[in-house]
């Protein structure tokens, strides 16, 4: 979180060894059921960083009991308090930007207890839904009906045979509808923007969400200038979501600026949000799911990233859920929720919520738009809210092994409790607790050594590019009642066989756990809109073209795309006839994300894997060396006979070991591989890297630096050098081999 780290741009063996104090990890730390006072939060600040190993933390206001009042003279006294102390500490605090969450009501804690101050202040600039109301007509008739409360979006009428749709909004006079109905059966919707009741600010209208800093971020700003950018290092956001208002927030301004970006307006589109409306149902989901997620991250994510940069600290936080496989209805787009955020976010925490398989969205994203940190709140609620106990030592390692080999380098503990007789989400991590007391220092001292390394900037390397089909996944998502889906993923129509195909296809998520966990391979998700603008073909090579974080792949893996950009396919298309690699999994692509434009995508397709069948697996190589492959039933063996049995030699490989992963940067020039072992049992075994490179053994746990065990080969298929180093890793461990200076 603090500002001063991320300016950090190398790393020293000294930092290594005795890591600097704002490179210490920064847990939460819950204001919780309780009143705070000054004298225990000043012993409890000095045990923090003394017993704990810790270098600041974020302030959770957090439960009915608490006091003094949320943002109350008395509470702002205290927080000064705590502040002048962080001072004399060395610490950093980041600003927790709500009372308790989500964040967006400015004090109304678990969505309606405490005082919802943004709603009492601002009625009209809360959350929003989308409704519709419908009735069937046979013409011809005149039809008459007064329009629903809300704000008008759109009245639709849609012909039940042929699926036509005709805008009738015009013929709204009054507030009431008059049209003549054409013969036949069809279908009179309205579509209305009414206020939801929900008392978090409007995410998707950046007014909205500027009045939300004025009430909080301008309060503290306002008290404590002095402390920005020194002490105050940053601010934190926690579950803004999509997920709200029955799964179908909205926001007046809707049509205007879709219309602003489009250049048509979307009210015939707006019958696809719930039906099937024929051959343009999958391009008008997308348009519309799109620009809303579109709307989220410029809504919230850009205005609060932008307050807290225009302020001197950092922007951080997490969207939720993160672990939706369709994200239509969270985040929104998951990848792109982070493009405006300086410092992209994700929530790691109990409750079967598997987040893991996430993390490599949330990083790659980073990757995507070229920024340097990637946070995770870890380990809330673990191991699950319906199972007893606190978390065992030997999952916090692994977890923490996990999630920074996966391009999280910012771990935020969850959490420290003011009153540890009253935690409500385990565990309590702090010097306190008899489970964790003892060897609480030797883990945060561990994290310690990872953020010098791994927040040091530099660039990300991996071979493997994986296209995030968030196109096709809107294109799969509608609402099918009018309470929302069954669950935030999407609804599955039990009787629609053809979604139910769908859903089931939907493999990202698979492809990526395939590559690290089954093949010991690395790779980044490639956001659509970032391989048509940041992305260009150099012969064999896709290379992504940041300042920073420049990468360059020789496969690229398309999972089941059934919809795709006609962009996107093109540059697919490029990059294979110019000697590139490109599997597809699962669905081929037959949609376009531009309405009418199926055929052209069926015909760019075609001029790859001319005459395949959808179910068939298919292999081309064309007169350049390159290579398209289609596995309709993909999983880790078919992608590795694929990607070993191409001749391709990979920038890291070792005897395949599930428990085994890691990452590759280069910093300043410099090769930094990082190794860990997230399972029980001790691995010792040896690591390939490409290149011939001198490399030494920096160990994270001691602080020790050694001589690595060495030899170097030559790689006769490719005429390549390559170095190969023992590395013997006990449980829960890691190891970093640093190219020599």
């Amino acid at each position: 979180m603090c500002r001063e780290s991320s300016k950090k741009g190398s790393f020293t063996k000294n930092d290594f060894i005795d890591p600097p104090i704002y490179y210490w990890p920064r847990p939460l730390y819950f204001w919780n059921n309780a009143t705070v006072t000054a004298d225990v939060l000043i012993e409890q600040m000095q045990s923090l960083r003394d017993k704990c190993g810790y270098g600041g933390f974020g302030v959770v206001p957090f439960g009915r009991d608490f006091s003094p009042e949320y943002l109350s003279e008395e509470y702002l006294k205290l927080y000064g308090t705590m502040l002048e102390k962080a001072k004399d500490l060395g610490m950093t605090i980041s600003l927790y930007d709500e009372f308790g969450f989500p964040s967006g009501s400015v004090g109304a804690f678990a969505e309606g207890d405490g005082k919802p101050r943004f709603r009492q202040k601002y009625p009209d600039q809360t959350i929003q839904r989308l409704d519709k109301a419908e009735e069937e007509i046979t013409g011809p008739v005149i039809y008459r009906k007064k329009v629903p409360e809300g704000k008008l979006m759109g009245a639709v009428a849609m012909d039940l045979k042929s699926k036509e749709r005709i805008d009738i909004t015009g013929s709204v006079t009054d507030g009431m509808l008059k049209w003549d109905v054409p013969s036949g059966k069809w279908k009179i919707m309205f579509f209305n923007c009414v206020i939801d009741g929900n008392p978090l600010a409007d995410y998707l209208d950046p007014e909205a969400v500027g009045y939300f800093t004025k009430m909080v971020h301008d309060v503290y700003y306002d008290r404590f200038k002095d402390y920005f950018g020194t002490v105050i290092s940053g601010t934190f956001f926690d579950e803004p979501s999509m997920y709200r208002a029955q799964f179908r927030m909205w926001t007046p301004m809707f049509n205007e600026k879709f219309t602003g970006k489009h250049g048509f307006s979307p009210v015939t589109l707006y019958p696809a949000l719930w039906y099937d409306i024929g051959d343009e149902t999958w391009s008008a989901r997308n348009y519309m799911f799109g620009f809303r997620a579109e709307l989220y991250s410029e809504g919230f994510h850009r205005v609060v990233s932008d307050w807290s940069v225009a302020h001197g600290i950092t922007a951080t936080g997490h969207t939720a859920p993160e672990e939706a496989i369709i994200p239509a209805n969270g985040p929104g787009d998951l990848m792109k929720s982070f493009k405006y955020l300086e410092i992209p976010g994700i929530d790691k925490i109990g409750g079967h919520r598997p987040a893991e398989k996430f993390y490599k969205l949330v990083s790659s994203s980073a990757n995507n738009w070229d920024k340097k940190l990637v946070m995770s709140e870890t380990f809330g609620a673990m191991p699950n809210y319906d199972e007893p106990g606190d978390l065992a030592w030997n999952d916090i390692w692994s977890i923490a092994n996990d999630q920074y080999t996966k391009g999280i380098n910012m771990l935020i503990p969850h959490a420290v409790w003011y009153d540890n007789t009253k935690v409500t989400y385990k565990p309590e991590l702090s010097y306190r607790s008899t489970l964790y007391a003892d060897s609480l220092k030797d883990f945060t001292t561990y994290l310690s050594r990872l953020n010098v390394i791994l927040q040091s900037g530099g660039r990300h390397v991996a071979d493997i590019a994986v296209l995030y089909p968030v196109h096709s996944l809107l294109g799969d998502h509608y609402f099918y009642t009018e309470t929302g889906p069954a669950n935030v993923d999407g609804w599955v129509d039990p009787e629609n066989s053809f979604f139910n195909d769908a859903v089931s296809k939907i493999d990202y998520v698979d492809i990526g756990g395939w590559l690290m966990n089954g093949n010991g391979l690395d790779f980044t998700y490639i956001h659509p809109e970032v391989l048509d603008e940041k992305c260009s073909v150099a012969g064999s090579r896709l290379e992504l073209k940041n300042s920073t974080n420049y990468e360059n792949y020789s496969v690229l893996l398309l999972p089941s795309c059934y919809m795709l950009s006609l962009s996107n396919l093109r540059k697919v298309v490029e990059f294979y006839n110019s000697g590139g690699m490109v599997v597809f999994t699962s669905r081929l692509p037959h949609k376009s994300c531009e309405t009418g434009k199926d055929m052209e995508v069926d015909s760019l397709i075609r001029s790859v894997f001319p005459g395949l069948e959808d179910d068939a697996w298919e292999m081309k190589e064309n007169e350049k060396g390159g290579k398209a492959f289609f596995m309709p039933d993909p999983d880790a063996v078919g992608i590795s006979e694929i990607l070993y049995g191409s001749g391709l030699y990979f920038d890291v490989s070792y005897p395949l070991n599930p428990d085994i992963q890691y990452i590759h940067k280069v910093v300043d020039n410099r090769n930094v591989y990082f190794f860990a072992n997230s399972g029980k049992s001790g691995i010792q075994t040896e690591v390939t890297l490409r290149g011939k490179i001198k490399v030494e053994e920096w160990d994270p746990h001691t602080g020790e630096i050694r001589k690595a065990e060495t030899r170097y080969s030559e790689n006769k298929s490719s005429g390549s050098n390559s170095t190969v180093v023992e590395i013997n890793l006990k449980p829960y461990n890691s190891i970093f081999l640093i190219e020599k200076e």
